[in-house]
């Protein structure tokens, strides 16, 4: 316990471990099976196996971070795209009340958290280097996509909203990327300067629905698997309605700087027009995207820096995102006015599809 009162990481851990063990008594598992932590970044998931080859995902919720009816409704589409044939989609497991969703105290925790399970899923990550596996990401996308221009929500549909001013605006979801790890004045006025042409791009893309919808808000390659030439899709605990294109620009999170990125953007952009439609214009805004997600991704570290994916980024995260603005700043900014309309200037992200 902290001088504030509050639970340390590792007692935090160990209290939502307890939680899980108890979740699966909910959902009627087998006593005995096993209850292993995997992952911690905004909930806590864990691989429940039985002992005889079946096994679980489990995840806990953060506090506060998505209501039930949100949850309800991540489940929602989730359920449509599956049974709908889109995309394959990991199936939520009913407790033994019916409900998928349950809701479990802990020791040490100020209150319950929400509880899904999900039968588990198998496949391995893409790996980042497969250009045809990133055509088969853009199908995938696009596929998602006009089902979300289609779908029909339920009427108490409640998801987040990933806009300019939930991401890196004064109401961000994710902290505030100033407070990245490692902020230096040099960090502060690139990113400064590329957050307000982000902004004033966002302004002039616009959000009609044809743009702005339902998204999965975090397809980087540790939500997606390969089975075969089957591409799953899992952990949608993101979604929410942004620019369609954030989908495109969350492929590459965390790897934004790497020299195989312009080939796997176009490898996407390829795989997408087989299924879907992207105008010219479009495709050239896919850079705006990428920083938008990579800023974003600064301001979740530093809000994370308890996780292990934020200390092993960190500074040097922040710090690689200098030269990636100071191109982006060059590639598409103008003295003559930021209409999209207008060609990007050759570089980093205009050499992608220029």
């Amino acid at each position: 316990m902290t001088a504030t009162g509050e639970l340390s990481h590792q007692e935090l851990l160990e209290s939502l471990q307890r939680v899980a063990e108890r979740a699966i008594r909910r959902f009627g598992l087998p006593e005995g099976s096993s209850v292993k932590l995997i992952n911690v970044s905004e909930n806590a998931t864990y691989k429940v196996d039985d002992g005889t080859g079946r096994k679980w995902a489990l995840r806990v919720h953060r506090e506060g971070y998505h209501s039930r009816t949100a949850i309800a409704s991540e489940l929602a589409w989730l359920h449509a795209l599956r049974n709908d044939g889109i995309i394959s989609t990991p199936a939520a497991v009913r407790g033994l009340d019916g409900e998928y969703i349950q809701t479990v105290a802990g020791e040490g925790l100020r209150n319950p958290r929400n509880v899904v399970l999900f039968d588990w899923e198998n496949g391995a990550e893409p790996e980042r280097t497969d250009v045809a596996g990133f055509e088969l990401l853009g199908e995938t996308a696009a596929r998602m996509h006009a089902h979300v221009r289609k779908w029909r929500r339920p009427v108490w549909f409640e998801r987040h909203s990933w806009d300019f001013e939930t991401s890196l605006g004064g109401r961000p979801h994710w902290g505030y990327w100033k407070n990245g790890m490692g902020m230096t004045p040099e960090a502060l006025e690139a990113f400064t300067e590329t957050v307000a042409l982000i902004e004033q791009r966002l302004i002039d893309f616009g959000k009609s629905p044809d743009r702005f919808n339902l998204v999965h808000g975090d397809m980087r390659l540790a939500n997606l698997l390969m089975d075969g030439s089957t591409v799953k899709v899992i952990d949608f605990d993101d979604c929410g309605f942004s620019w369609l294109l954030y989908d495109c620009a969350t492929t590459v999170s965390f790897f934004e700087h790497a020299p195989e990125v312009p080939e796997l953007l176009k490898a996407w952009v390829r795989g997408y027009r087989r299924i879907g439609t992207l105008s010219p214009e479009e495709e050239k805004e896919i850079g705006t995207f990428v920083m938008l997600r990579r800023l974003l991704l600064v301001a979740w570290i530093g809000s994370h820096s308890e996780t292990d994916l934020a200390k092993s980024m960190g500074v040097s995260y922040t710090q690689g995102s200098i030269p990636l603005c100071e191109k982006y700043l060059s590639d598409y900014g103008s003295g003559k006015g930021l209409s999209i309309q207008a060609e990007p200037k050759k570089g980093l992200f205009g050499r992608l599809f220029g």
